[in-house]
């Protein structure tokens, strides 16, 4: 916790011991701009909040400054004064023309191209829609803003240094360097749902490019913690009022906004467009990052990523993308786990805090249900049945549940430990059952082979390595034939 106090700029003195009073008084400050009770004290809602995914970008403002400046916002209290003390920390950290060039140096592993320029160009036109910045895109050469993506240590000093998945996700620079850098260890989606919605932490970075600092306002885009679209309005009222006090009002003084709800439809309208229309380089299955993975009872199995879903036939055939909602209506755009169950021939998909059951392509009576209804676990990472036990298993973090298909309830002293099945990780992204009893647990670019009568990982691999040949209907064929004996 000092650690990460002193790296987000709580205590000023990195490496040095630090009184008991100083300590509460920066855990107090840190406290404050997270929302949370203000005690002074480390108690598990601030060490996970420290935990949470966020912005590398240090946290400056004091509760004091940020007092003074709403009290000026209201009152017509100077410009130049609440500039200084909200904006921009140093003399000079804002730009001094209207008109930036910017441009992507390096990308990220598991979006195309295209994916991201939309991205990155619809979060610069946020920032325009309600100021006087214009942004165009440069395709080669020198540019004012640059985003780039690396892994760990980038040459930015060790406390810039990346972290892997969660933690720090991007970091930025104040005028007039021009750079925002991501971690390329993250899972970048469009659409957010198993990964981070590179729009959303673009968008981010880009303010502070400009010069704006990390806002306590809680559901403002500068606020320094990763939110996922909801239905509110991108920008709040105090992210539009720091871009505006250092570049002014858009021309003609009409501000655009848009709300999260719409810009989540239009990313699932690419997603879906870019798949259709052979956009992606190779379908993401092909890097191992999907939501979910299943097999139905006549030995199919399905792939599920994003608001689409790939069949591979016991023939180990792959089918091209296909609509998940036309084959299940009623389903929400993704889903973060599903699961088939040959006991009563029924697929069980889940997001969020509800659960949908299907027989066939019909939505059973009484679903949607609320996960807590039945005292399952919200955003499980996977979901699979168990022959053994003959029930429904779902993973989240750290613990398992057993689901009783009969009651759709826990069974008895569950949840129980993920410790119970040596050698899984944390957090996969799906598990496949196949007939002769054998489980692989899937996660990023790896797999884990379970047996059950050891109750152990009895081996693991990667399959998603880079092949000599392109298209990945041929990649995937060979890794089931490898470990499922087609």
């Amino acid at each position: 916790a000092q650690g990460f106090l002193e790296k987000y700029g709580y205590l000023h003195e990195q490496g040095h011991s630090h009184s008991v009073d100083e300590v509460k008084s920066a855990v107090r400050q840190f406290q404050w701009l997270s929302h949370l009770p203000i005690t002074g004290i480390l108690d598990d809602a601030t060490l996970v909040k420290m935990a949470a995914p966020r912005c590398g970008v240090r946290d400056r403002q004091s509760q004091k400054a940020w007092t003074e400046k709403v009290h000026n916002i209201f009152t017509g209290g100077n410009k130049q004064h609440l500039r200084k003390k909200r904006y921009t920390a140093r003399k000079g950290e804002r730009w001094s023309k209207q008109q930036l060039s910017y441009r992507v140096v390096t990308w990220p592993r598991n979006l195309s191209r295209r994916s991201v320029r939309l991205a990155v160009n619809t979060a610069f036109q946020l920032w325009s829609n309600v100021s006087g910045l214009l942004f165009l895109e440069a395709s080669h050469g020198p540019s004012d803003i640059r985003l780039a993506f690396y892994e760990g240590d980038h040459n930015d000093g060790t406390s810039n240094a990346f972290d892997g998945p969660g933690g720090a996700l991007a970091h930025a620079f104040f005028p007039r360097r021009g750079e925002a850098h991501f971690d390329k260890a993250e899972r970048w989606t469009l659409n957010g749902h198993k990964g981070h919605n590179l729009f959303l932490v673009t968008a981010h970075e880009i303010g502070h490019t400009l010069g704006l600092e990390h806002s306590p306002v809680r559901h403002a885009l500068m606020s320094p913690y990763y939110k996922k679209l909801g239905r509110r309005m991108l920008l709040s009222w105090d992210d539009i009022t720091a871009v505006q006090q250092l570049y002014g009002k858009p021309p003609g003084g009409a501000v655009v906004q848009l709300p999260g709800q719409t810009l989540s439809w239009v990313m699932q309208d690419w997603e879906l467009a870019e798949h259709t229309e052979g956009g992606f380089e190779q379908p993401h299955y092909c890097q191992s990052l999907f939501d979910a993975i299943t097999v139905d009872g006549n030995g199919t199995i399905m792939v599920f990523k994003g608001g689409l879903f790939w069949t591979v036939s016991s023939e180990g055939n792959v089918s091209d993308p296909l609509p998940l909602r036309q084959r299940w209506p009623h389903l929400p755009f993704a889903i973060e786990a599903a699961a088939f169950s040959p006991l009563d021939a029924k697929m069980y998909f889940f997001k969020g805090r509800r659960m949908w059951r299907y027989s066939g392509s019909d939505l059973d009576t009484g679903f949607p249900r609320e996960s807590h209804e039945s005292g399952l676990p919200h955003h499980p990472d996977s979901a699979f049945f168990y022959s053994p036990l003959g029930h429904m298993v779902l993973f989240k973090g750290p613990r398992y549940f057993v689901m009783n298909l009969e009651t759709l309830h826990p069974e008895p002293y569950y949840p129980r430990r993920l410790a119970d099945w040596r050698g899984v990780p944390q957090g996969p992204n799906g598990a496949l059952t196949w007939a002769d009893g054998s489980l692989y647990f899937f996660r990023e670019q790896r797999y884990w082979r379970f047996d059950p009568k050891k109750v152990r990982v009895t081996g693991a691999g990667t399959w998603a390595q880079t092949l000599p040949w392109t298209g990945c209907n041929r990649t995937l064929s060979l890794f089931l034939n490898s470990i499922l004996g087609y």
